[in-house]
């Protein structure tokens, strides 16, 4: 075809010739020659479509003359150039982006790598639930591996449970217990399948009236035999455990450019080489380690008064993660990061990065000053002539137990008494019945055998209550003693109340039982709060249960 026939007769483009006109917002043909004057009447577009026209086509023009039919317009090269630009900037976007993305992935994938799991048979098959209560052993080894742990330790040990801590959660995450368990407690330790390198199970057979350390490592103990010892001490179902040696105080501390300690007095430990001034200072990596394992230089120099002074170092070093210093720092965050997955062995179920993210994210939304630092009450063992090792106090131990599983806080004791205070303005209030009126049925939920009988004994002897009988074991046990009675019978309830000792708290109204008789009587359990017969019983607060215990907000300086 020849250039007319192409439509580009005389240098012009028929599809310039195409306009917009804006009084009607359709395309219309003009002339370029045409004098400018009125708009011709619209004509529909190419194929029939008004509205709808091709991209127009540039012409060849002279240097330096305008296009024709677009004066004022930008160039098209440059409009090239602008789009080529844009999508070289969304596409290098994109690009960063997916790298971005990927380096994260990656990154998760290295520290989760770095964590040790091992398979056990005592803990949780499944993660940890963000509704619920958990229970975590914190295990500390003295096995000496890693770069100058040669002189820590017993030598060529295989890992002993040193330093064990159990961390309970509560469900509500307002608060936390960290009840620490004494290595040279004298415990039974179970019978413990194990899970071996071909894949096979053996069972360790248990032993006892031994030290609580070796739970672990001894003829092969995993982790998972120590939470079983603990559940036989305590009563207390560890969901998963986490593991850690001497390097992991190292690197942690290292990781958040050391912790803040506090001593009363100047400390030149020969053994464990630790030299602090009196009053704060700020140890880091091997001094750290030196801290947390020097007990000569504390106290009585034994292993309790160590345990103290590790859990000042534990609040200090949560305050320090907590710190806007350490969460603001990109630095400090990815070393805490290395130094925390390298560190730790842990169960499968929560082995992975996400999950122990998780796990530390429900630990955050603890206040610091609800974290509570305690210890398993014990007393020197009574078969030894040099005292060495401990045993549970069964007087104070068992209410400890009992709050932290019924998940209660050692921090709310004032929020209980207030409590407990208006259950008594209540229930007290009123006239009291003579002791000979009383009716009361003895049950033993939880005292020591016999203390049914010998309260009742001391009840028609000594404190008047003739119409009462012994109705042996009630059918579960009960940490507190309590009185269940008819609202009928609230002023008998409340004489009996002020000669046992009994709070507003552990009074029960309820529906009312008949006696052997067929009359109306109340029921009066016997818990594990018991404490003799005739002698009156306190409060069941945490604070009647003399708790030893701090807590992670407030530093203090070891003695």
């Amino acid at each position: 075809m020849d250039a007319q026939g192409r439509g580009r007769a005389d240098g012009v483009d028929p599809a310039d010739q195409w306009v917009l006109d804006p009084r009607t917002g359709e395309y219309e043909l003009r002339s370029p020659a045409a004098p400018s004057g009125p708009a011709r009447p619209t004509v529909p577009g190419p194929r029939g479509s008004a509205g709808r026209v091709p991209p127009q086509r540039a012409r060849r023009t002279a240097p330096g003359e305008p296009p024709a039919g677009r004066r004022g317009r930008r160039p098209v090269k440059k409009q090239g150039r602008a789009r080529r630009a844009l999508l070289w900037t969304g596409g290098t976007m994109a690009f960063v982006l997916v790298a971005v993305g990927s380096a994260a992935y990656l990154y998760i994938k290295h520290l989760e790598g770095n964590v040790h799991t091992e398979d056990v048979g005592g803990a949780a098959k499944s993660s940890f639930s963000k509704d619920e209560a958990f229970n975590i052993l914190v295990i500390g080894t003295d096995k000496r591996t890693g770069k100058g742990n040669e002189g820590y330790g017993d030598k060529g040990s295989v890992g002993h449970a040193d330093t064990n801590i159990l961390l309970h959660v509560s469900k509500d995450r307002t608060n936390a217990t960290a009840l620490s368990i004494p290595r040279d407690l004298i415990v039974d330790i179970p019978d413990c399948p194990t899970k071996q390198a071909d894949g096979t199970e053996k069972v360790v057979a248990g032993q006892q009236g031994v030290r609580f350390n070796r739970s672990l490592g001894e003829s092969g103990r995993d982790p998972g035999c120590t939470m079983r010892t603990v559940k036989a001490v305590t009563g207390i179902s560890p969901d998963h455990f986490m593991m850690a040696d001497f390097n992991a105080v190292k690197t942690l501390t290292t990781a958040v450019d050391g912790v803040d300690v506090c001593v009363e007095h100047a400390v030149n430990d020969k053994e464990s080489k630790l030299v602090l001034p009196a009053g704060e200072s700020k140890v880091e990596g091997e001094k750290a380690l030196a801290f947390v394992r020097t007990r000569h230089s504390f106290g009585n120099a034994g292993d309790l008064d160590r345990i103290k002074v590790q859990q000042q170092f534990l609040g200090s070093l949560m305050r320090k993660m907590a710190s806007g210093d350490t969460l603001t720092s990109p630095t400090k965050l990815w070393k805490l990061a290395e130094a925390a997955t390298k560190a730790l062995t842990v169960d499968k179920a929560i082995g992975h990065v996400g999950t122990l993210k998780d796990i530390a994210l429900e630990l955050k939304k603890v206040p610091t000053k609800n974290i509570s630092f305690t210890t398993v009450p014990v007393k020197d063992n009574p078969a030894e002539t040099i005292k060495a090792t401990v045993v549970v106090d069964e007087s104070r131990a068992p209410q400890i137990f009992e709050l932290i599983r019924n998940d209660e806080s050692l921090t709310e004791v004032k929020k209980a008494k207030a409590k407990e205070k208006a259950a008594v303005a209540a229930r007290l209030k009123g006239t009291r019945s003579a002791a000979s009126e009383v009716r009361v049925r003895v049950l033993n939920g939880g005292a020591p055998a016999g203390s049914a009988q010998d309260e009742l004994t001391w009840l028609q002897n000594e404190a008047g209550v003739l119409k009462s009988q012994n109705d042996g074991n009630a059918e579960a046990e009960l940490a507190r003693t309590t009185l269940e009675y008819d609202p009928a019978q609230a002023a008998q309830a409340r004489r009996l109340a002020d000669l046992l000792g009994l709070s507003g708290a552990a009074m029960k109204p309820g529906e009312s039982v008949t006696n052997s008789q067929g009359l109306p009587t109340m029921t009066l359990t016997l818990g594990k709060d018991f404490k003799g017969a005739g002698v009156k019983l306190n409060s069941s607060s945490a604070a009647a249960a003399n708790v030893d215990k701090s807590t992670a907000d407030k530093a203090q300086c070891a003695s």
